[in-house]
């Protein structure tokens, strides 16, 4: 999802400060993702291909928008997820059980943090730190985008 947004972000994004973290997102996760999927083929682990359905309408609803309107979604968004993905991340890599697994997760875990700090700035530029989609910051939901 945050490959997939962040291509999105890059092109529509009106925003420098959108645009720019939308190409990291892009970048960094597409890696992280790669670097995934080797982990889970060399374990005879098929991962899934493409996005889940709840993320899917995610991109679907930031794909009919446009200029101010899709950078502050964009941003209250990236910010959500990437709470999330840091507390998922932080669990695998404290006590995970699969040892390659759980030091992809602590290798991830500070680019992942680094995310959560852009987006955090993101939003609080666009959107004046309103976190309407994304709750609490210091707390975790479940989500399924456990992958980078």
């Amino acid at each position: 999802m945050e490959v997939e947004l962040g291509r999105r972000a890059a092109q529509q994004g009106t925003s420098d400060v959108v645009k720019q973290f939308g190409q990291k997102m892009a970048d960094d996760h597409s890696k992280a993702n790669a670097e995934l999927m080797t982990i889970a083929s060399s374990k005879g682990i098929t991962l899934p291909t493409d996005v889940d359905a709840k993320h899917r309408a995610m991109i679907g609803r930031l794909a009919r928008m446009s200029g101010a309107a899709f950078d502050k979604a964009y941003a209250k968004d990236m910010l959500s997820d990437h709470n999330k993905d840091v507390s998922a991340f932080q669990k695998e890599a404290d006590s995970g059980a699969d040892p390659d697994v759980k030091a992809f997760a602590a290798k991830t875990l500070p680019i992942l943090k680094e995310h959560q700090s852009l987006a955090n700035d993101m939003n609080n530029t666009l959107n004046g730190g309103s976190k309407k989609s994304g709750g609490n910051s210091n707390k975790a939901g479940n989500s399924n985008s456990n992958q980078p």
